[in-house]
């Protein structure tokens, strides 16, 4: 962001939050984690921006000089050794040099150009986010809540005078549920009634959010991002999932090194070739995230929930947190970036 000279920009659109708090059924802190002080991210980001803002901030700065198209999308893709013929839904067939498939985890496209490739590594845990209107017990430290069943649910603030929600829900029950927004919601109706806390009134927001989103979370495995003259880019190549909290960074490094790539050799394949060999060890070592660990933060049992609590206020002790949060500091931050310049 700051060689597109828009780090300021960035920052000017940072959410504010200050910390975590998980907290009991009576919204008591059982245990909090300040960013303030701590080497690392920990929990909290030093900079978090929401998806939308950093999304149109790309948008803005970058229209100028690409072509956006809207309300489209590629239905069938024709490849040879000069370069790729792509056909629309709306009917239209174009020829490039080059097609980048960065559609997110659930990728049409990519299936396409690497059917059956993708081995989705399933981390049994269903989410949920979306926006409610600020209440009297939201400020710029987010709150998590743990109910027994394996379900949590939390806030977080924003810069825009509401609140952003979440749910989760650990196992595989959500594995039945449609696509249709109508049904993901009844399934979070169901999975967290009598759940305590906050929860009645996260679901009553939920039911008006006009941004809700739910999926399986799921990090995306295939052994190649590029086949001739198409390639895949962010989390339709190595989706990290929310656990691993560095997706939109990892898209736009990656974004980066391709560009940069793209430049700096005499063919594209030598080019894809070598965006691959740079990025593979890094995104390897996000996707590292235990399968174990979404069970273990989701207990089913209220014994469960009063172990996970104690472990909570532990790690929330200046002495581990500072600590914790230096070691579970992403990978990503070590990357030395490349210099094509």
């Amino acid at each position: 962001m700051r060689l597109m000279g828009l780090e300021q920009a960035v920052k000017d659109l940072n959410t504010g939050e200050t910390g975590l708090a998980w907290v009991d059924e009576d919204n008591r802190t059982a245990a909090r984690i300040d960013l303030s002080g701590l080497e690392g991210d920990g929990p909290t980001a030093e900079l978090e921006v929401l998806r939308g803002d950093l999304a149109r901030l790309l948008y803005e700065a970058s229209s100028a000089d690409a072509f956006y198209r809207f309300g489209d999308r590629i239905v069938s893709v024709e490849r040879d050794e000069a370069g790729v013929s792509v056909t629309f839904g709306s009917g239209g067939v174009e020829r490039f040099d080059l097609l980048i498939i960065a559609e997110g985890v659930g990728s049409h496209t990519r299936e396409l150009v690497f059917p059956g490739e993708n081995q989705p590594r399933r981390m049994d845990l269903a989410s949920a986010f979306f926006t409610v209107p600020r209440a009297p017990t939201d400020s710029q430290t987010a709150r998590w809540y743990n109910a027994v069943g394996g379900r949590s649910a939390g806030v977080r603030p924003d810069n825009r005078g509401t609140t952003r929600a979440f749910f989760n829900v650990q196992g595989r029950s959500h594995m039945t549920v449609g696509n249709s927004v109508a049904e993901q919601k009844a399934f979070l109706r169901a999975s967290f009634a009598g759940a305590g806390w906050e929860v009645p009134r996260l679901l009553e927001g939920m039911e008006a959010a006009e941004d809700f989103w739910f999926d399986d979370l799921r990090q995306v495995k295939i052994d190649r991002w590029s086949n001739g003259p198409v390639v895949l880019l962010g989390d339709a190549a190595w989706c990290v999932t929310p656990l691993g909290g560095v997706g939109a960074s990892l898209s736009l490094i990656g974004a980066y090194v391709l560009a940069g790539e793209l430049t700096k050799t005499d063919t594209i394949a030598e080019a894809l070739a070598s965006y691959e060999y740079v990025l593979r060890p890094v995104v390897k070592k996000s996707q590292s995230v235990p399968k174990l660990v979404p069970r273990l933060v989701h207990p089913r049992t209220q014994t469960g929930v009063k172990i996970l609590r104690a472990v909570q206020r532990l790690v929330a002790t200046p002495f581990i947190s500072k600590r914790a949060a230096k070691a579970l500091t992403p990978a990503v931050q070590a990357f030395t970036l490349p210099d094509y310049r």
